[in-house]
């Protein structure tokens, strides 16, 4: 690839095509059509998890009144994944269309543990009442975007913070990508907090599998061969399938701990099955009011609109820069509509009954393959829509096929360290704690709510009061009450 370390082209731009090329600026940002189609379907590969994942955390856990999402009496995983699928489908077809920035939607993680752990299963609390403070929640944020605040407060951060955020993010999904294929593991003994493999050992068939497809896509890279990440997940997964066929490993549990880690590689029964979106329009917006009053309503709203705030914010940078589209003051092309689109998408994923959606920092995969325009999220979004159909091929791949493209794009993305000042404290001290925050708390949020404190605080300390911008004081405010919401629910009796 002719890229530059952060994935900007070094030609000229090329003259557009056609209306395609001409809409979506392809020539101009150094791209072609095939590239944007392999880039968006890396990025579906990476985060097709998802499909799987979220079913599992908000549709195995009874709400405050013993229901199952749907209304069931026992879980309907399909349907669930069913809707999962179709609502980031559209999402990442929306961000492609109206932002023509390669960034894909889906269920944010984490974000759904908190709407099933810390509301849905509150006494008398229903998961369309939990549903409903998440769209609550999208249609606030949206407020606040289209009067100009959360654009506002992004491009109020620092450079050296958004290089920072990158850099972190990077760390993050390479760490991701180890910890899911189980290559880093908590051991059974928690005499540590992780370890290499099974007990220091890599002795089992599905870290080889992630071993080849690791060494695989870096070897492709380093020979500059287009679609090299692709073709990793595709030949890692063929030999996933053959691996199981032959040895019958079976899924990762205590007892079988070199098993599979989330998908079981077999080729299906079936390519195609009938999807259920009975899910949608399953919301209650005000129902929880009555369940839990105002105060517990604003804190949990507040809870869950901080993480959606600023992680799209990284996120954003972090694909932008490793691009090559952000301008010189860190920030990407057409950010209002990014940060629109990622708006509706929050409150689309709560009327979809699927939790929050957010953008996905597993899109740099696809950026890391070539994609630099929003073609590529429509065709990640056109997959995702597939794939209400064709779940079992997307079964497919193990997430032992998929990591090795995080653990890639985090070296391409931590490549961005030399853009930070380390011999000026005041930028190097909240830059190093923004880094090594998200991996090590496993959360974008935690990182860049632990980067502008520091940045303030030192300000502070050495009397430049002047050098911090007024809606860094903001953010910092709201990241102190975020990072004491815990304290300031107990002291309400929340």
């Amino acid at each position: 690839m002719s890229t530059t370390s952060t994935g900007a082209s070094t030609q000229a731009p090329a003259a557009p095509k056609n209306a395609l090329d001409r809409f979506f600026k392809i020539s101009e940002r150094g791209s072609t059509v095939g590239t944007e189609i392999r880039g968006g379907l890396v990025t579906f590969f990476t985060m097709s998890y998802i499909i799987v994942l979220n079913p599992l955390i908000i549709g195995t856990v009874q709400d405050g009144t013993g229901s199952f999402l749907g209304g069931g009496s026992e879980p309907n995983i399909p349907m669930i994944a069913a809707t999962t699928a179709l609502v980031a489908g559209v999402m990442s077809i929306l961000m492609g269309v109206v932002a023509n920035f390669p960034l894909a939607l889906a269920a944010g993680l984490g974000l759904n543990a908190v709407v099933t752990y810390s509301i849905a299963s509150l006494p008398d609390m229903t998961w369309a009442d939990a549903m409903g403070l998440v769209v609550l929640e999208g249609l606030i944020i949206l407020v606040l975007v289209l009067t100009g605040f959360r654009e506002a407060v992004f491009k109020a951060v620092p450079m050296e913070l958004k290089t920072a955020i990158s850099v972190g993010i990077g760390l993050f999904i390479a760490f991701i990508g180890l910890v899911d294929s189980g290559f880093v593991r908590i051991p059974f003994s928690q005499a540590t907090p992780v370890e290499l493999g099974i007990g220091g050992s890599l002795g089992s068939w599905p870290l080889l599998v992630f071993v080849v497809g690791l060494f695989l896509a870096i070897i492709l890279m380093a020979r500059k061969v287009k679609g090299a990440i692709l073709i990793a997940i595709v030949t890692s997964t063929v030999l996933a399938v053959v691996v199981e066929a032959v040895g019958k490993i079976g899924g990762a549990t205590a007892e079988n701990a070199g098993g599979w880690q989330l998908n079981i590689p077999a080729l299906p029964d079936a390519v195609v099955a009938t999807p259920d979106f009975s899910l949608l329009g399953q919301f209650s917006l005000f129902g929880s009011i009555d369940k839990i009053g105002v105060v517990a309503v604003v804190l949990l709203v507040f809870s869950i609109l901080i993480a959606d705030f600023f992680d799209t914010m990284g996120t954003m940078v972090a694909v932008g820069g490793e691009a090559g589209l952000l301008d010189e003051d860190g920030n990407p092309p057409r950010t209002k509509q990014i940060l629109i689109v990622d708006s509706l998408a929050a409150a689309a994923g709560g009327a979809g009954s699927v939790s929050s959606n957010t953008s996905y920092v597993e899109s740099a995969a696809g950026v890391g393959d070539g994609a630099r325009t929003g073609l590529a999220s429509v065709v990640t979004g056109i997959a995702f829509l597939l794939a209400t159909f064709l779940a079992p091929i997307v079964e497919m791949v193990p997430s032992e096929a998929a990591t090795p493209a995080l653990v890639v794009v985090g070296f391409l993305m931590v490549m961005q360290v030399s853009g930070i000042d380390w011999k000026n404290l005041e930028v190097a001290v909240p830059a190093f704690l923004t880094i090594i925050l998200m991996p090590f708390a496993y959360s974008i949020t935690v990182g860049i709510g632990a980067g502008v404190i520091a940045f303030i605080v030192i300000k502070l300390a050495l009397g430049k009061v002047r050098g911090v911008h007024p809606l860094m004081w903001v953010a910092g405010v709201l990241f102190a009450l975020y990072f004491l919401l815990e304290p300031l629910k107990d002291l309400l009796g929340v």
